[in-house]
């Protein structure tokens, strides 16, 4: 009785959601839990091939929702928390409205993305067959921290879920570390080239995890991800078994997956990342990925990844970027755009933020001046904080407003070819909303 008034519950707060505007991809399974504390462990123990969990600071909401459309597209049904709700909460959620109201699932797979912090609440009632971990960077440190800490939860998360294999971004230091001398059955992926110019960056892998030796690096590629070694102990980039080769940046991503040809129409170097760590999910899993380029090519960006709206005949390009290694890379993308563009970037201190914005010192502002830079427009609850870092930068700021949709409308008048919105994460849905809505009023296409 219990689980059919949990499951009950939760498909209505989601209709009542629904019928006033919202998501519902939280509030269904805090509903669920409160009638069944245990619901999620009775709905996820039915799932009958297994679940692979998706961790790491950025990327996580690409991966998994990519690593659902694989699963799907070789016939398989699947679980998942598209909308990125990944506390347990939103994973209850994701599991409460796939069941009938009988308690019964009826699926193949489960692809959850999971909050690094989150994770040893959620692997207590879910046992997963397959852990992916991204990266990590220093994100929202009045809740998280420093990374040590987010290390620590992931080890004890790791033991928690017994016989499980690991999925591990080799390029970066700290998540090769979780299969240093592991008994679990590891899989790394990684870009096995330089690619970018080896320009200074803010890295978090100075120091070897293992030892605390310094580390050196034979090249890398944004941050602290790259070739590796310690200088100290046997610590180093472990061989790969996922590997990006041949890698080209130009309008498309083109890149060798273990030899084979793939070609993404997404912007953004960092996605190589995103879109190998689900080729070496479906291997773990042992999914066929013959198709797979088929796939990468008619994938089509989530709300904010490089989401581009044409708006009264000049593309709008929505990103968000929520930490100094996702801004970095956001700039860095904005910058190999050779047209003349406008720039808008909205800070947010809400909650789901982060209200500590100390980090916005971390990011290499500096980069935003360039010859292609048309406008540059700051907004949001901290936009003062944002202006005074340009201040800082020697980067003039041609406009403040707390005023969104005001300043997209403004750059439609502009010369400029495109229109460059950077955000963290409480300012882009309300974004993407403006942007539909400017849609409908001067017409255009996504």
């Amino acid at each position: 009785m219990k689980v059919f008034l949990a499951i009950l519950a939760a498909k209505m707060t989601a209709f009542l959601a629904k019928i006033r505007g919202g998501k519902s991809s939280s509030m269904p399974g805090a509903v669920a839990l409160k009638i069944c504390p245990d619901l999620l462990a009775r709905l996820s123990s039915q799932v009958r091939k297994g679940i692979v969990c998706v961790c790491g600071t950025n990327g996580k909401t690409t991966t998994n929702n990519l690593l659902c459309s694989a699963l799907e597209g070789a016939g398989n049904t699947v679980i998942c928390n598209k909308l990125g709700a990944n506390m347990l909460n939103g994973v209850t959620t994701a599991f409460a409205l796939a069941a009938s109201l009988g308690g019964k699932i009826d699926a193949d797979y489960a692809s959850i993305e999971v909050d690094e912090a989150s994770t040893i609440r959620v692997f207590e009632y879910m046992k997963p067959q397959a852990i992916v971990i991204s990266n990590l960077f220093r994100d929202q440190l009045d809740r998280y921290g420093e990374i040590d800490i987010t290390v620590d939860l992931l080890n004890k998360a790791i033991a928690m879920a017994g016989n499980v294999t690991l999925v591990l971004n080799a390029d970066d230091p700290l998540c090769a570390q979780f299969g240093y001398k592991s008994d679990k059955h590891i899989i790394y992926y990684g870009i096995s080239q330089k690619v970018l110019p080896q320009t200074d960056d803010t890295k978090e892998g100075r120091f070897c995890p293992i030892c605390g030796g310094k580390q050196w690096y034979n090249y890398y590629h944004y941050s602290q991800l790259g070739d590796y070694e310690c200088t100290k102990c046997d610590f180093k980039r472990p061989p790969v078994d996922v590997e990006a080769t041949d890698v080209k940046l130009s309008a498309d991503i083109a890149f060798s997956l273990n030899g084979k040809p793939m070609q993404l129409h997404y912007k953004g170097f960092y996605n190589i990342y995103n879109m190998i760590a689900v080729y070496a999910a479906l291997q773990a899993l042992g999914v066929d990925t013959s198709d797979f380029a088929s796939l990468l090519k008619s994938y089509k960006p989530q709300i904010g990844r490089m989401e581009e709206i044409v708006l009264d005949g000049k593309p709008v390009i929505l990103n968000l970027a929520k930490n100094p290694a996702g801004f970095n890379q956001a700039i860095g993308t904005v910058l190999t755009d050779p047209r003349k563009k406008d720039v808008i970037i909205a800070i947010n201190d809400n909650a789901n933020d982060g209200r500590d914005v100390s980090w916005l010192w971390d990011v290499d502002f500096e980069k935003v001046q360039s010859d292609s830079l048309n406008t540059l427009t700051c907004t949001g609850i901290r936009l003062y904080d944002i202006s005074l870092r340009f201040k800082y930068s020697n980067v003039e700021v041609d406009a403040t407003t707390s005023d969104m949709k005001g300043a997209i409308e403004t750059t439609l008048k502009t010369d400029s070819e495109v229109v460059y919105i950077l955000v963290n994460y409480s300012a882009m849905y309300t974004t993407e909303d403006i942007m539909l809505e400017l849609k409908r009023k001067y017409g255009g296409e996504d």
